[in-house]
């Protein structure tokens, strides 16, 4: 290393030299001035004591920070496969940006995944495809008692706050709504005008921090939630328990970061530390949680209500439905969000050690809800990197109605997966609060981007099924989704998974759910 240093300064020495020996006398002042400046910061990088690296080798160390700065994107663009990166691999982001700009996403030569891996996946296509529907299917919820129901695509855009987007993110995803015919998830940061310049249809989601529907110590306002639910933009109304990347943990907006636009949008006061709660503060039940859901649907005039979860232990969803069927009335939803979904920031350990994967959570979620007889009244949405076609028809196979994606309608909208959300340097504009960054999103052109990757998104989801052999999301079924267990073996959902019977936990619970079924409580989250 020492020796390689050597030469390389020697040839760099040798060749100013001659530089300034061609061009003339003022060279070798500035010569004399970056010689003067390598010497202090070689004596600073010395001296200081901050960095090991830099004391025992001044200025050649800086190398090194920059290198590591340097690292994200060289890996992303130049060492990883097509199949390999993370969060979403190139051929995922790739089909993403070829759809949202109206490129059907065709590839050639055939597949890059080793398909007899194990834990590869598949759809199982039929030998007879039926023709698939020139309009793709919508499911209506509301359950009995909802007066206003509410058609739903099949993907819709996912839960993500102003504040965490910008200005023109908030209106491209929503413009974007509007002209696709889809639904646009507020996100836990209140309603901001960006949400309602172009009339999509929203679902207004309300957390721990009740912004935008609290009173002044922070807790809900009814008042405020019934004049805000009764807008007609609104369609539906959505209370998050918990969030995917960072289960069972509240958050902390700055007081830097509350701008007067952020503080009008939550209810909160400006330039003030914005605090949301890990728990609630209008319930502590699942039986007190029901009744407050079947409140959110009263005062916003009969709309659908219902919760989003990372769901956590098979007790509480299990307590959630004892209480359901003690009250009397149920959710008209349920989103189940995968522990695998993202967030602008979280701490590690909770983003790689905390809750269920989507496909766990959203098969207890379903049998609970057959086991206890309520699998009709309610609909299940699905959360968690759902970016394709297959993704939608794979998680229709597992139990959900219908998907919500994040990320991708990011990507639709231009993000370049930088991986910086949290720092507000966003280079393309997505997820900063920087006026000049917020500039590079132009909206008219990012919303038909967005209006653009839902529809072939969908369109493709629909011909997957038609090769299944089904038209109706309704007829997919576990057994058309298989999974290789080892190179040699494989499984269908249908055999890997129990699949419980419509009111079979009221009868008489299988012995492998007899133990969660028994400790559930609809009194307590508590686990006994």
């Amino acid at each position: 290393m020492g020796r390689f240093l050597a030469i390389a300064a020697t040839l760099s020495i040798l060749v100013a030299l001659g530089w300034a020996a061609a061009v003339g006398p003022w060279a070798w002042w500035v010569i004399g001035a970056l010689v003067a400046a390598v010497i202090v910061l070689a004596i600073y990088d010395l001296t200081q004591k901050k960095h090991a690296i830099l004391r025992n080798y001044p200025v050649v160390g800086h190398l090194r920070f920059l290198l590591e700065s340097l690292r994200p994107e060289l890996q992303q663009y130049f060492i990883e496969r097509n199949w390999d990166g993370r969060p979403f691999d190139r051929d995922t982001r790739s089909i993403v940006y070829e759809r949202s700009k109206g490129i059907h996403g065709e590839k050639a030569f055939g597949t890059e995944r080793d398909v007899n891996a194990a834990g590869y996946e598949y759809l199982t296509h039929s030998t007879a495809p039926v023709t698939a529907p020139s309009t793709a299917p919508r499911i209506m919820v509301g359950g009995p008692d909802c007066s206003q129901p509410y058609s739903m695509s099949l993907l819709n855009v996912s839960a993500m706050s102003f504040g965490a987007l910008s200005p023109n993110a908030v209106r491209a995803l929503n413009r974007g709504a509007e002209l696709g015919g889809f639904a646009h998830d507020t996100g836990e940061g209140g309603i901001s005008p960006y949400h309602l310049e172009n009339n999509g249809d929203l679902i207004w989601e309300v957390g721990s921090g009740y912004f935008g529907t609290r009173t002044d110590d922070g807790r809900f306002d009814p008042d405020q939630f019934a004049q805000q639910s009764s807008r007609e933009q609104i369609k539906c109304v959505s209370l998050k328990l918990s969030q995917g990347a960072k289960p069972g943990i509240g958050g902390v907006l700055p007081a830097a970061k509350v701008t007067a636009e952020i503080a009008r949008a939550r209810g909160v006061p400006e330039g003030e530390k914005c605090v949301s709660p890990a728990a609630h503060s209008a319930f502590s039940t699942p039986t007190e949680l029901i009744e407050f859901i079947a409140r959110m649907r009263e005062l916003s005039g009969g709309k659908p209500a219902g919760f989003k979860l990372c769901v956590g232990s098979r007790i509480d969803v299990l307590a959630i439905c004892k209480a359901i069927n003690e009250v009397g009335t149920a959710p008209d939803f349920i989103i189940v969000d995968g522990s695998e979904g993202g967030t602008g920031a979280a701490p590690l350990e909770f983003e790689d050690h905390m809750g269920t994967p989507l496909t766990d959570g959203l098969l207890t979620v379903h049998n609970a809800l057959v086991g206890t007889g309520l699998r009709d009244q309610i609909r299940i949405g699905a959360s968690g990197k759902v970016a394709a076609g297959n993704d939608i028809v794979k998680r229709l196979a597992q139990g959900a109605d219908y998907t919500n994606s994040a990320r991708a309608m990011m990507m639709a909208v231009g993000c370049i997966q930088a991986q910086i959300c949290h720092t507000g340097l966003c280079p393309v504009g997505v997820t900063t609060q920087d006026p000049k960054r917020q500039r590079a999103l132009h909206v008219g052109d990012k919303s038909e981007r967005v209006q653009n990757y839902q529809k072939a998104t969908v369109d493709q989801a629909v011909q997957i099924m038609a090769s299944l052999g089904v038209s109706d999301p309704r007829d997919l079924r576990p057994e058309f989704l298989q999974r290789n267990i080892a190179r040699n073996e494989h499984r269908s959902y249908a055999e890997l998974y129990e699949w419980l019977q419509p009111g079979e936990l009221l009868a008489q619970a299988p012995e492998s759910w007899a133990e969660d079924w028994a400790r559930a409580d609809s009194g307590t989250f508590r686990r006994a």
